[in-house]
């Protein structure tokens, strides 16, 4: 059964058909064409996924459409443009976090949130936010710098 879901999806209104069990991992790749946020599990665990929600880093594959509706959805294409970057896609390149760049996206997401949260965040709770986000290319030491410098640079004046 086809309904509609009415959301805010990178600043802007949208409103678009959806099936019943599609998740928004389906709606942003499938319907949206929004390829950064990526399936990797499909059963919330390996954080490449991650998008907002309401300012929330939430796993995409497991929210279901009805949750959205109403609600503010930001993935990576929204946090920042090639021309403006946010002060983590910044951060990220200079300290290149990343290498294959499968995962980044969601540890954006998750960093995003944190940083809404917490401007100022100890080194734990980066460590924390980006626990649930499965790298296997050895760069998290280069992430939490990453974040710890994008930190930095939204909280100057």
């Amino acid at each position: 059964m086809t309904q509609t879901v009415a959301f805010r999806l990178n600043g802007q209104s949208v409103s678009v058909p959806s099936d019943n069990g599609q998740t928004l991992l389906d709606l942003l790749r499938n319907t949206l064409q929004l390829k950064a946020t990526r399936m990797g599990c499909g059963q919330g665990q390996c954080g490449a996924c991650r998008v907002m929600l309401d300012g929330h880093a939430v796993a995409a594959c497991e929210t279901p459409l009805w949750a959205i509706e109403g609600k503010s959805v930001t993935t990576v294409e929204g946090l920042g443009s090639r021309s403006a970057p946010h002060a983590l896609q910044t951060a990220f390149i200079e300290e290149q976090a990343m290498q294959c760049g499968f995962c980044t996206s969601g540890i954006l997401m998750s960093a995003a949130a944190l940083l809404q949260g917490q401007p100022q965040p100890t080194r734990a709770q980066i460590v924390q936010a980006i626990d649930g986000h499965l790298c296997r290319c050895g760069a998290h030491n280069r992430v939490v710098r990453a974040i710890q410098k994008a930190a930095a640079r939204l909280a100057a004046p």
